[in-house]
């Protein structure tokens, strides 16, 4: 816990990776990371219309696989559990498409994506094993699978709506 304490102060990129902390959770860091996306998109859509919103996501993703790549380098781990920002911009994806939702229907967004992001299956699991390495690849690769669980959780939300109409 010391050494990601010390690695998530180091260096901006290291804080952003890391989900300024939520990371750093010895308990499912990758739930947490979801969960602190999930409390930073409802204050930010406060403040955020859903076009400043996009601008954020597409910044944070640039972004996030420099932050992710420099932070997996220097950990010393091609995709370290602690770093979480993969989390955090692919559920804000899915809740600037899923948005306005009560919370129940947030709450089965958050079990899909969760679902999906640890059981990684088919094409989720290609892009977590294609894009391992070090670099601005690894960084790719780190941000990819999450993106393809924003993907299948959105796909599944869209098929539990059409079913409900």
């Amino acid at each position: 816990m010391k050494f990601k304490l010390q690695i998530l102060l180091s260096h901006p990129a290291h804080f952003m990776a890391l989900g300024f902390g939520a990371g750093l959770s010895r308990v499912g860091p990758g739930t947490v990371g979801t969960l602190w996306a999930w409390a930073s998109y409802l204050l930010l859509s406060l403040f955020l219309g859903p076009a400043q919103m996009a601008g954020l996501i597409v910044a944070s993703l640039f972004l996030g696989v420099w932050a992710c790549a420099r932070t997996a380098e220097h950990m010393g781990v091609a995709d370290p559990s602690a770093i979480v920002w993969d989390e955090v911009v692919a559920f804000w994806l899915v809740l600037l498409v899923w948005m306005p939702a009560g919370f129940m229907a947030q709450l089965a967004a958050f079990a899909l994506f969760r679902y999906f992001d640890i059981a990684k299956p088919g094409p989720i699991s290609w892009a977590d094993r294609a894009f391992k390495g070090p670099g601005l690849m690894g960084g790719v690769g780190i941000m990819l699978d999450d993106l393809f669980a924003a993907f299948f959780t959105l796909l599944v939300l869209a098929l539990w709506q059409a079913t409900r109409v």
